[in-house]
């Protein structure tokens, strides 16, 4: 019965209403072949589109109308495209149900048409016209080539890069406590990272992603944004070079500006980020395995008040549904990349990613992620322990609430100044130590030039008063000097 609710709830990416079979086939060829080319679906004749009233076919007409679709598709459809076609009674009147699956010789498209102008996809519960790249990459689906392992022509094998990228696979296999086995080019050639040609060694994609900048596409953009949208940044990088280093670079991004709290158990002090690492670490690797290279925008790590979110270029791919990823199915788009991760300890077991990084979330107490899945983009997002509601991001209360998540730095200087508080009291604090505590209270992140204008004095002035409060123990830096931001440690009236 909950199968039946499912398929009558509504249109969606998989499920499509006819109230009658359309006089002209292509006008529903275009939905068969766009379920084939994605994630497959069902369209179903006798139901209406707007309502979702079943309105059923004439049994004297239905064998007859089910013959017609299995030879219009039989005709329209190139490669050949087999439905599954059966009736189905549901509140007493008869419904033509159309199962197509996703299709392993893809690119699917109207003979009439052509590929370049036949080939549709799934787009938000919409059959569209697929792109030029879309089709590229259908193309490589059906013909099961990943891009990452195509020759990358014109680009050199040196050996000073494959020494290198060999280097650092056996010191990440050392960090990740993995067997000590030496690599050579010859495994870089049987991992096809390099190809042998006529005696010559040739760089694949794959190669050029691991060992350099070479394509612009291949950069991780990472963001730090004031609130819960992408109105105001707060601090902003971008990493690029060999692919791991990307990894590393953004994991440490990230956990540069989350919180680390500190947390005594008997007598043994624990250090603890608000998000789990391994979690972040495995949603920045998964972007990188899975992304679609083929598509020139960036993986995009955003770091908002209220949660983590990574998006990578490109949507599920080849047919993989996301109840199949999250029920750990794997199907990979870049083998040359994923199997060198695998081989640097990055992926433990495939599959497990989306999996483990809910696993960690639950572990911690934070509140369930959240997968969003589109034509062209896949994004998770994990959610720090707070909600929309708690956070102002424009008052006291969020800068009590860093407080109580006290970070590393700021427990340093809890032991160095445990009389910090009587210091505060025989040493009063000035009006402009009170209105830059103020001002840091709004925007933890604001450079002294900047207190200096509002307070209309000396940047000078400022960075001695702030020296100051850094003494008494009040005020604590966090990250570097140019993107870091102020801790308040305690109230000062």
């Amino acid at each position: 019965m909950m199968a039946k609710d499912a398929l009558f709830s509504g249109e969606s990416k998989n499920i499509e209403y006819k109230v009658a079979l359309p006089d002209k086939s292509e006008k529903y060829m275009k939905t068969i072949v766009a379920f084939a080319n994605t994630q497959g679906g069902k369209l179903i004749i006798g139901v209406d589109d707007r309502t979702h009233q079943i309105v059923g076919v004439e049994n004297e007409v239905l064998f007859q109308l089910m013959d017609g679709i299995a030879n219009a598709v039989s005709d329209s459809c190139v490669p050949q495209i087999i439905p599954d076609i059966e009736p189905q009674t549901v509140n007493g009147k008869t419904v033509i149900v159309v199962s197509v699956e996703p299709g392993k010789n893809r690119p699917y498209y109207l003979k009439s048409k052509g590929k370049e102008q036949g080939t549709y996809i799934r787009v938000a519960g919409t059959s569209r016209l697929a792109f030029p790249d879309k089709v590229k990459e259908l193309e490589m689906e059906g013909a099961r080539i990943s891009w990452d392992e195509l020759t990358c022509v014109g680009y050199p094998v040196t050996d000073e890069a494959t020494e290198k990228l060999c280097k650092d696979i056996e010191s990440f296999r050392e960090k990740a406590g993995m067997s000590a086995n030496s690599v050579k080019k010859e495994q870089l050639i049987n991992w096809k990272i390099l190809k042998q040609s006529d005696g010559q060694l040739l760089a694949t994609n794959a190669y050029a992603l691991l060992t350099s900048d070479y394509f612009p596409f291949s950069k991780t953009q990472c963001a730090v944004f004031k609130g819960a949208d992408r109105v105001v940044f707060l601090d902003k990088r971008e990493f690029t070079g060999p692919v791991y280093n990307q990894i590393e670079e953004a994991v440490d991004f990230v956990l540069r500006n989350i919180r680390l709290g500190a947390t005594i158990g008997g007598l043994v002090r624990k250090e603890k980020y608000e998000l789990p690492p391994e979690a972040i670490r495995e949603m920045i690797i998964n972007a990188h395995c899975h992304r679609n290279l083929l598509d020139e925008s960036c993986i995009q790590v955003a770091i908002y008040d209220d949660r983590l979110e990574v998006t990578s270029p490109g949507g599920l791919y080849n047919g993989l549904t996301y109840e199949e990823v999250m029920n750990g199915h794997s199907k990979l788009r870049n083998k040359g990349i994923a199997n060198v991760f695998s081989q640097m300890g990055l992926v433990e077991a495939w599959g497990s990613g989306i999996k483990r990084i809910f696993n960690c979330a639950r572990e911690y107490g934070l509140p369930e992620p959240k997968i969003q899945e589109f034509d062209n983009m896949f994004r998770v997002e994990l959610f720090r322990n707070i909600s929309l509601g708690q956070i102002e991001s424009n008052s006291v209360k969020k800068t009590e609430w860093n407080q109580r998540k006290c970070g590393e730095s700021s427990e340093k200087v809890r032991r160095k100044f445990g009389e910090s508080s009587e210091k505060v009291r025989k040493n009063e604090l000035n009006d402009i130590q009170k209105k830059i505590i103020n001002i840091l209270s709004i925007d933890a992140r604001l450079p002294a030039a900047k207190i200096a204008e509002e307070l209309c004095i000396s940047s000078r002035s400022v960075e001695k008063n702030i020296r100051k409060l850094k003494e008494y123990g009040i005020l604590v830096r966090h990250g570097s000097p140019r993107n870091g931001y102020w801790e308040i440690t305690q109230k000062y009236e």
